[in-house]
Parts: C-alpha cells; structure tokens; sequence
C-alpha cells in the first residue's frame, strides 16, 4: 500500500483500490525462489525477479510452459500491436527501477526456453525469444538517457526525461509499424511515459544518494 500510494498519490490509490483488507497471517505463505506450489496438480514455480521492482516475482507454468511474468516482460497495449508482432517495452516505474537486476531477471526467465509469456499488462504473448531483444534494448535505452542527465544540474529534469521517454516509446512503435497518429499514440502510452519519467528520476536520485554515501564512508 505504502509503495503504490506514493507511486499513485493518495486520492487515486484511494479511487483504484479503496481499502485494501490484510489476509490473516496465518493463511500467508512467503515464497522463496524457486518454490514450486502444486495447483491441483498443476506445477508452478516461483521465481525471484527484480529490476522492475524489488518484490516482483514470475511464475512458471510447467504446463503450458510460460511465464506469468508481472510487468518483468514488459508491457505490450493490444492497441498498438502491428502485423509484425507486439510493441513492446519496459515500464520503468517508481520507486525500484535497477537495469542491471532486470536483465539478470531475463536472463532467469529465459533460460527455461519458454513457448509464452502472460503479461500483466496484457494478454499472452507467443515466441518471447523474439521479443526478447528489443525488450532488453528497452531497458539499456531508457537507463541510457537517464543517465544522460545524471551530471545536468538545470532545473527541468523531470520535464526533459518525460520528454525523452515520449521521443523513445513513440520512435520504437513506428519502427514496429504502428501506424497510429503520433497524438493517439501518446495518448495510450501517457500514463506510463509519466511513470517511466518519474522512476527513471527517482532512480537517479537513488544513485546520487549511493554515491554521496560512499564518498563518506
């Protein structure tokens, strides 16, 4: 609740989710990586998978070989899907983004040769293998122009990574061959150019913070 509500703001955590009700402890099981649970009969394992955000996990489907993947294998709208495939991307959201933790993470999930993948956001999505590079091509480029301004210190910051995240996502549907109007474009992917613009300034922020830290010790 507390990491959503400072993503979303109180008035539209409250709005989405209203009261959230805990589940009794006792009917909590923590896993750990690698556990398998027995659905009636159907095996899934849980896999430890950060990048996206520390507490995301993926689990594997042994039946249908696939992943149910969160947002760890990007997002996909069905709206800008073309005849070459999905559009997709990484969402680098508040308030964990770590590049290097999330291709480790990929590299996990693609070591069991997956057949899909199930995304959170949305729908199943066939042959990951081929989506594989331009989601980790995804990740490199949007840590890459945060990075870019990790030594600007003009005020603005946020205004220009919201800017460059809209350049990349926009550039990278139309090489997919979405053949969308720039505005409509926009307009689906607003909410999560504005996410991906604050966690790419959070995570600086992170690194700013690490790095003074270590200069003290």
């Amino acid at each position: 609740m507390a990491g959503a509500t400072a993503v979303y703001g109180e008035e539209d955590f409250a709005r989405h989710f209203g009261t959230l009700v805990p589940i009794p402890a006792e009917r909590v099981v923590i896993a750990e990586d690698s556990m398998t649970i027995d659905l009636a009969g159907r095996p899934l394992t849980f896999i430890d998978t950060p990048g996206h955000a520390n507490h995301h996990g993926c689990l594997f489907d042994a039946r249908t070989q696939a992943w149910f993947t969160g947002d760890t294998f990007g997002i996909a709208y069905r709206e800008l899907h073309t005849p070459d495939g999905p559009f997709l991307f990484a969402p680098t959201t508040p308030v964990a983004f770590d590049p290097d933790a999330w291709q480790k993470s990929l590299d996990k999930l693609m070591a069991r040769n997956p057949k899909a993948v199930y995304l959170t956001h949305y729908g199943r999505v066939d042959n990951p293998r081929a989506l594989e590079g331009e989601l980790r091509r995804s990740i490199r480029d949007l840590a890459a122009l945060a990075l870019a301004e990790e030594a600007d210190e003009r005020e603005g910051r946020g205004e220009r990574l919201r800017t460059g995240v809209t350049e990349q996502l926009i550039t990278r549907a139309r090489r997919q061959g979405c053949t969308l109007e720039g505005p409509r474009i926009r307009e689906i992917l607003d909410v999560d150019i504005t996410l991906n613009a604050q966690g790419l300034e959070v995570w600086l922020a992170r690194r700013a913070k690490q790095a003074a830290e270590n200069a003290g010790a």
